[in-house]
């Protein structure tokens, strides 16, 4: 994050509003340091802070740095869809080497991409995550929608059968989106079973609709 110093806190989030072209309640800052003098004569606050466009920014430069790194020219497109949750949308002429097989590189890129953004925004003080989705050419979108088509479709045959339905292992995004489909389902109860790479959903059939549905 950027240290903004300043005679007092409002005028100090105002300069990193300034420089993020956003209003001061936009800005997330800690309090790094404050001397108060006699009179408030040579009174000086330091935060340290960030707004949106300098995610943006560093997500920009990390991304153009890693492609560059990998002689692959691509597009970025950085989405804020709401708070803290930042959507980039790539697009190369080889795609599918920036997806890899069932997805695998799309995921290790995100990951990366994640951590990264996280280390270069973290504060103890904030006890703050930001969440950073990649996606290539609306790839995740399309793998979403095939995913939640299919859970539903075994939920069905679940509620008829009574006969719970064990699916094969996939990453926490894609169980999410399986646990928020079924989640209203009559007489349906899904469970995240498995450890590591080996985690997977399990569908149930259950009498009793109250019954807690799992969230990943």
């Amino acid at each position: 994050m950027k240290e903004y110093t300043a005679k007092t806190l409002e005028d100090a989030i105002a300069q990193a509003a300034s420089a993020n072209k956003c209003k001061s309640e936009e800005i997330t800052y800690v309090l790094k340091s404050e001397e108060k003098h006699f009179l408030g004569i040579g009174n000086t606050v330091t935060i340290e802070a960030y707004g949106k466009q300098d995610v943006k920014d560093f997500i920009f430069d990390y991304l153009g740095s890693y492609f560059t790194d990998l002689n692959q020219a691509v597009s970025i497109e950085i989405i804020t869809e709401e708070e803290d949750t930042y959507k980039v949308i790539l697009d190369a002429e080889n795609n599918a080497l920036i997806i890899g097989k069932n997805g695998q590189t799309l995921r290790a890129i995100s990951n990366v991409l994640r951590s990264a953004v996280n280390n270069e925004f973290k504060s103890s003080e904030l006890h703050k995550r930001l969440k950073v989705q990649v996606d290539v050419n609306n790839y995740k979108e399309s793998r979403y929608r095939k995913v939640e088509a299919m859970a539903k479709r075994i939920a069905r045959e679940v509620s008829k059968s009574h006969v719970e339905a064990s699916l094969d292992p996939m990453p926490s995004d894609e169980r999410r989106i399986i646990h928020q489909a079924l989640n209203n389902y009559k007489n349906i109860s899904t469970t995240s079973q498995g450890e590591g790479s080996n985690r997977h959903i399990v569908i149930k059939y259950v009498e009793n609709e109250e019954e807690v549905k799992e969230e990943e």
